[in-house]
């Protein structure tokens, strides 16, 4: 009856007709621009016909259709207002034209029928799902909200409460949940699921089932009172405000329209539905959460990009080994594991191999405590470690991460020591938050089959690896090491060799404006509070505590030596002046706070006298700062050091230097990275306040680029 390259329609037994998603440019069905207008021509096609019994939606895929094609949103986003409802309303009118079809539907669902592939599916009468597949509207995740219906079919077939748990939280359900809320109306074997949806289809057809009364319901106004209605919103709208605060628009716009909608019919209520999408889609979240989901496919593509550019591809690895036990190497040990690595785990101390394993057991009985694991599971996991204290034990190694401590001296001594066990082919990579990998690489025999690997404490919740390209590592070498880290469910990111390479570096951006601003008597404790309030997960001192004291110093040090002209030392700098008082962070109970356990057993912060006095005898008269000066000058100190590293190649791209950001330090996700933030302030009121506080520090000082870009109207995702 009809052929796209997306979708076919044909006639099938006993006078029903099938539409079968089965896009030829990809391997999942999604509703790009291509299959709506198959989609439109199928469903004018099935209305002209007097002859059909009834139809059935199927998927030729592996999953039924994923959502809309999210490429296709920046294009959305920036429509006028008329076009985007009009276009809005073409889809829903197609949506409704099925709901209206002169005959009874059913969606067969396998896979995933996410977003408007689900909301396709509750235009159909009915819903068959395989045992194996979910649903969801994961709208709100993106920082957008259902356009095409979803919030106005899905409370009239689950009820207003569970509909509004369900779009507000973008959860996928699974088919149990689906079945029990009402949503789908049986959940069968995989193998099942044609004949059984053909099955209900015919229930349908002969009158032996009323699918009729069901579509009444899905056109009339909720049955729930207004007053239960909105007592309910009242709830869930504080859950999400003491959860995600007011940072996240989209959960709260779906509570407001569905609110409203609850009285209405069908197409008032997706006329309210489409206004509500396009204003969600103007807001700067939206363009941020959108933009990370894109930079986030971008990045994943780039890393397994760097294998399929070679003509031989990394092999297999069948033994990894970690150089450095202790927490850290523990750590890796454990994400090697859990990912189905076996690996040596070296050390020179029994002490050192005994923490790294604890941890390794502490990760383990984590997952047993919550379910995700049973004991036998959890041994299975702790077998392919194998500690030891014996060279000879990690000679047959392919993959090597080197976590000693973070000494140059030290890692120079290791590195060639361990080099000289391996096989010629054997890549090395150093677990190293500062030091050059160049220098390093001085002290190998194969430096091409060396580079960095910069894992995230902790290893096991940091999804960020930063692979750091040394000035002769090979490509091989980074292909095979970025493999390496997707198999470790990392999201690895290609930067070059320089002063803190990229997180740190711009990072140190950030503190060393504290730095500056608690020297002129800022309060810490004000500062964090106001940067917490704007998105950061911990604030700048309180993030210190939790790196360690220690550790910040040491690395300030390396940024003094790489970048000098930028991070100078101070006269007696904050944060200094705590670690020559022993004051070492969360480590030892003493930082900026104080900590003690809590009755978690995790160290809370306390303010400490003793740290306010200390820090106070080193600066100028204490005083509060107005707040978006507090927000100015930590960001855009952090802001013109990411400038500085995309100007000299030490990341290839906007979208990957936010994606590092997001993933190593807890960015907002929010505001988008901060390239997204400098995009949406304007690169010329950036260049302003850099300018303005240029006279503070070179930090600040806008290079001649950014003041081209500023001055042309660019942006960095223009």
């Amino acid at each position: 009856m009809y052929s796209g390259k997306t979708l076919s329609l044909s006639a099938i037994e006993d006078g029903f007709v099938e539409i079968n998603f089965n896009s030829q440019s990809g391997s999942v069905n999604k509703f790009d621009q291509e299959t709506l207008g198959d989609l439109q021509r199928a469903v004018t096609l099935l209305s002209e016909q007097s002859d059909i019994r009834g139809l059935l939606l199927s998927s030729a895929k592996s999953v039924f259709v994923v959502g809309a094609d999210i490429t296709e949103f920046s294009a959305m986003f920036s429509e006028s207002k008329e076009d985007f409802l009009k276009a809005a309303q073409t889809v829903n009118g197609l949506f409704s034209q099925i709901e209206d079809l002169p005959f009874p539907s059913v969606a067969s669902i396998n896979g995933f029928a996410l977003g408007g592939g689900f909301e396709v599916c509750m235009a159909c009468d009915s819903r068959v799902i395989s045992a194996t597949a979910a649903v969801g509207l994961p709208e709100t995740g993106l920082g957008i909200l259902p356009g095409w219906g979803g919030t106005v079919r899905l409370p009239r077939l689950v009820g207003y409460g569970t509909a509004m748990q369900w779009v507000t939280s973008g959860a996928q359900q699974k088919p149990e949940a689906a079945l029990a809320a009402g949503a789908v109306d049986a959940v069968v074997a995989p193998d099942a699921l044609r004949a059984e949806s053909l099955k209900l289809l015919q229930e349908l057809a002969d009158g032996s089932r009323d699918y009729k009364a069901r579509r009444l319901q899905k056109l009339s106004p909720l049955p729930e009172p207004a007053q239960e209605v909105h007592a309910f919103s009242a709830k869930v709208e504080a859950m999400i405000k003491g959860k995600m605060g007011n940072h996240y628009p989209a959960p709260l716009k779906v509570l407001e329209l569905m609110n409203q909608a609850a009285g209405l019919g069908r197409d008032e209520a997706i006329k309210l539905e489409n206004l509500a999408f396009y204003e969600i889609t103007q807001t700067p979240q939206a363009r941020a959460l959108v933009g990370l989901f894109l930079s986030d496919q971008y990045i994943s593509k780039r890393a397994k990009g760097y294998a399929k550019a070679l003509a031989e591809k990394p092999a297999p690895i069948a033994l990894a080994g970690v150089i450095g036990a202790g927490i850290m190497g523990g750590g890796i040990a454990y994400q090697n594991a859990v990912r189905g690595y076996s690996v040596a785990m070296k050390d020179i101390a029994e002490p050192a191999l005994d923490l790294g394993l604890q941890e390794a057991n502490k990760l383990l009985g984590k997952s047993i405590k919550r379910g995700k694991l049973t004991e036998e599971g959890a041994a299975q996991i702790l077998s392919k470690i194998t500690p030891t204290l014996a060279d000879e034990d990690i000679a047959g190694c392919d993959m090597v991460v080197e976590a000693v401590v973070e000494l140059e001296s030290v890692k120079k001594q290791v590195l060639p020591a361990v080099e000289a066990l391996l096989a010629p082919t054997a890549v090395i990579t150093s677990n190293t938050s500062t030091i050059s990998i160049n220098r390093l690489a001085e002290s190998l025999a194969r430096p091409e089959n060396f580079c960095g690997m910069h894992f995230f404490n902790p290893v096991h919740a940091m999804k960020l690896v930063e692979v750091i390209r040394g000035e002769k590592t090979s490509d091989k070498t980074i292909a095979a090491v970025c493999n390496y880290a997707l198999g470790l469910g990392k999201k690895p990111i290609v930067v070059n060799d320089g002063a803190g390479f990229l997180v740190n570096r711009v990072l140190f951006g950030m503190t060393f404006g504290l730095e500056i601003l608690l020297k002129e008597g800022a309060d810490f404790q004000q500062i964090d509070k106001v940067m917490e309030d704007w998105g950061l997960p911990m604030g700048p001192a309180y993030l210190m505590d939790v790196i360690g004291i220690d550790t910040i110093v040491h690395c300030y040090t390396s940024m003094r030596d790489g970048l000098p002209e930028r991070f100078i030392s101070g006269d007696q700098w904050p944060t200094e002046t705590l670690y020559n008082a022993n004051r070492l962070g969360q480590k030892n109970g003493l930082g900026y706070y104080q900590y003690a356990l809590n009755e978690k057993g995790k160290p809370a912060k306390m303010v400490d006298a003793d740290a306010v006095a200390l820090l106070e005898s080193i600066a100028s008269p204490a005083h509060q700062v107005d707040q978006e000066e507090i927000i100015d000058r930590l960001l855009t100190s952090m802001a013109m050091e990411m400038v500085h590293c995309l100007e000299e190649g030490i990341v290839a791209s906007p979208a990957e230097a936010d994606m590092a950001l997001i993933y190593g330090v807890g960015f907002p996700a929010f505001r988008g990275g901060i390239c997204r933030w400098m995009d949406e302030e304007g690169l010329q009121s950036i260049v302003d306040r850099g300018d303005k506080y240029s006279h503070l520090s070179e930090l600040y000082r806008p290079t001649e680029k950014l003041r081209q870009m500023a001055a042309a109207g660019q942006s960095f995702y223009s």
